[in-house]
């Protein structure tokens, strides 16, 4: 199961492992961009969810819980990837509280809940679990408090599972993508060549100059991939590509 699966690196995850040969559950809000990722790879489900919405969490653990043995045999959840997240940039002095809110839940408490859900069935297949964090999930900076402390309790909440999971035969693997080419990275560029705290530094957006999906894609198969006799726990990329 992959969330955030519309867009971006959740996207791409979903797609690499498609390829792979798994059954993909992709999760997500938009149905028409489910519907598009559907019609590219007919090998993926998509299952349209609200994650902030409790209810929605609840069916769609009810319907995988349901079918999950039923899925070429398998008896369990073999992969959970959450990638599904959002960000709003602002200071601490200004930024709106409902910001906070919202991104705590959509980052934090909806990982959280459905991995707490979702436990048997990942038990059951000694499964793994990847979240998907940012490099200010380990380094916070001016004008982005809000989105890092959120991030930060992520890398929290993936340290703790691993500690209390590896037993189970669970691995839990963080990735921290630096800046991606994807439409939210595209969003906060232009909220920070509108924000006094980033005028001076904001350069042009070029989707070339930065990670792409496919290469987060790329190490995030590769990591479950790993013989069970290794884990990796974290892993950290970065753009390469420099400007001319």
């Amino acid at each position: 199961m992959v969330t955030g699966a519309t867009s971006g690196i959740g996207r791409a995850i979903a797609v690499a492992l498609a390829a792979e040969g798994a059954p993909v559950w992709a999760v997500g809000r938009r149905p028409e961009a489910l519907d598009a990722l559907t019609a590219a790879c007919p090998s993926i489900r998509g299952e349209r969810a609200d994650l902030v919405e409790d209810d929605d969490v609840e069916r769609l653990v009810s319907t995988l819980t349901t079918e999950a043995g039923g899925l070429d045999g398998l008896d369990g959840l073999d992969v959970l990837v959450h990638a599904a997240g959002t960000a709003v940039l602002g200071c601490v002095a200004a930024a709106p509280i409902d910001a906070l809110d919202h991104m705590y839940r959509l980052n934090l408490r909806v990982p959280y809940l459905l991995t707490q859900r979702l436990l048997p069935l990942l038990r059951r297949a000694r499964g793994q679990v990847v979240f998907v964090n940012s490099s200010a999930g380990l380094h916070a900076s001016a004008g982005a408090s809000q989105y890092a402390a959120t991030k930060h309790a992520l890398k929290a909440l993936a340290d703790s599972l691993r500690c209390e999971a590896n037993d189970d035969g669970i691995r839990v693997l963080s990735v921290y993508p630096g800046r991606t080419a994807s439409p939210m990275q595209e969003r906060l560029h232009k909220q920070r060549s509108l924000h006094s705290l980033f005028r001076e530094t904001s350069r042009p957006y070029v989707a070339a100059h930065l990670l792409q999906p496919d290469d987060v894609a790329a190490v995030v198969v590769q990591a479950l991939r790993l013989p069970r006799t290794a884990e990796v726990t974290d892993l950290h990329v970065r753009p390469f590509a420099k400007p001319r």
